[in-house]
């Protein structure tokens, strides 16, 4: 059974212009599902839809949303009105590097609705409708910052750290409802906005960087299985060291010292 067969006919993805959100929807066209593409930039999500539409004969809906508005998720549902989402992803995220205080607290506050507060408005919605039919999923992305402290990275790894325990949380709730809920834990990947932070190699032991394509198709694979999933062998494996046999306060260390040199913070 694929995803279409077991959820629906229709995935909204939110941040899908590039990077891991692109490689979903190439995923969810491939096994015939149409989309709801939304991103802030129109140009990009019309320029994948139109290959998609192409290639494998579905159906592309295009939004431009501005997801740190503090009515994104209504302007979403506005538009989109009664039309059924039988699969939620939500990948965009806004991520201030450096130092704490060097940002703005509007700028961490506009971080915050990109990352925590629009997902956690349209999962209410949208989840909704879906534990009323008893039937759809929805995915979360997360990431391995926030797995503990991280320096340099605070604000994009707490919220990170949101968007794990609402997943883990609502599938415990859910797993009786047909709906399928994972956050999916990602470790560097090589999507343009990583590319663009000119990161240096952070040592001969870091897991490997993994292509968008990677994190997406497994995420997919793993959905119904678990409450959430740390995408990559390598990543699974530094994790596991990090949350299990290294000191809490060594970890925190580890997370910010790599990210200082990193980046030459």
């Amino acid at each position: 059974m694929n995803l279409k067969q077991k959820y629906g006919n229709t995935a909204l993805v939110a941040g899908a212009s590039e990077g891991i959100g692109a490689a979903f929807s190439t995923c969810l066209a491939a096994e015939g599902m149409d989309l709801v593409l939304i991103a802030r930039r129109l140009t990009p999500l019309q320029q994948l839809a139109h290959s998609l539409e192409n290639k494998y004969k579905i159906n592309v809906t295009c939004m431009s949303c501005d997801l740190s508005g503090t009515d994104a998720a209504q302007q979403i549902e506005e538009t989109l009105q009664d039309r059924e989402i039988n699969i939620l992803i939500y990948n965009a995220a806004l991520s201030y590097l450096g130092p704490f205080l060097k940002n703005s607290s509007e700028n961490h506050l506009q971080a915050a609705r990109v990352n925590m507060l629009t997902p956690m408005n349209l999962v209410h919605f949208y989840g909704g409708k879906m534990v009323d039919k008893r039937k759809g999923a929805i995915v979360l992305m997360t990431s391995l910052a926030g797995l503990q402290g991280s320096g340099y990275l605070s604000v994009y790894a707490s919220t990170k750290a949101f968007n794990r325990i609402l997943a883990e949380s609502l599938w415990y709730e859910w797993k009786n409802s047909g709906v399928d809920v994972i956050a999916c834990c990602a470790g560097a990947t090589a999507t343009p906005g990583y590319k663009n932070t000119n990161p240096e190699k952070s040592g001969f032991f870091a897991p490997r960087v993994l292509e968008p394509e990677e994190v997406a198709k497994e995420c997919l694979r793993m959905l119904g299985s678990k409450p959430s999933f740390i995408t990559g062998k390598g990543n699974r494996v530094a994790s596991f060291i990090m949350q299990n046999i290294l000191p809490r306060k060594m970890a925190v260390n580890i997370m910010g010292d790599t990210t200082r040199k990193m980046y030459k913070l």
